[in-house]
């Protein structure tokens, strides 16, 4: 059961790779594995139900996730005591609580991911910029290159085109009414003209 998530479960708690293999010399550690399964569950169904970043995932989240919480952090709480602090299972426990409210952050809102996966993949891209951006000569043309890349990367987070996105975007831009500028993100940027590409 826990192979179907678990490459994806440690980044919901930041030390959970401690549970997994904890599961060897720590049995409990099978329980919060399987929570954590629980609630990717919940996210792989609402993938599949199509109500990603919409209403009916927050009300997935709050009826099926939410309860799961509950329960994980019940357990939390009563195996804290059992296990040395210093130890990998108290550490994983103590960082699961220290982070409490952070984690529960995705049952708020249906635009919080369950996990930051997308920022650690887009972390990635902007390490290797790091190096290519010690030389751009200018603080003001490091800034503009970090906006860029950020754009860059908001879009391809949201699947439109870059290019195609950009090259729309800066000819709105100029007449496009400051009251409604959410329109032009991103994630609910709508091109002026199909794609006849």
């Amino acid at each position: 059961m826990i192979s179907r998530g678990i490459h994806r479960v440690d980044t919901l708690v930041g030390e959970v790779w401690t549970f997994y293999e904890g599961v060897k010399d720590v049995p409990e550690a099978q329980e919060a594995l399987d929570l954590i399964l629980e609630l990717y569950i919940v996210e792989h169904d609402a993938k599949t139900q199509g109500v990603v970043r919409k209403p009916g995932l927050l009300k997935m989240r709050k009826q099926r996730s939410a309860p799961v919480m509950a329960r994980f952090h019940k357990w939390l709480n009563e195996q804290q005591d059992l296990h040395l602090p210093g130890g990998p299972m108290g550490k994983a426990i103590s960082y699961a609580l220290n982070n409490w409210d952070a984690l529960g952050q995705f049952l708020k809102s249906e635009q919080t991911p369950i996990d930051n996966n997308q920022s650690e993949r887009a972390l990635r891209i902007v390490a290797l910029h790091r190096k290519n951006s010690l030389t751009v000569g200018h603080d003001d043309a490091g800034e503009n290159h970090a906006r860029i890349l950020t754009l860059v990367a908001n879009c391809e987070a949201n699947g439109v085109n870059p290019q195609q996105y950009l090259a729309d975007v800066l000819l709105r831009i100029q007449t496009h009414p400051s009251s409604r500028i959410d329109e032009l993100l991103p994630w609910n940027w709508k091109p002026s003209q199909p794609d006849t590409s």
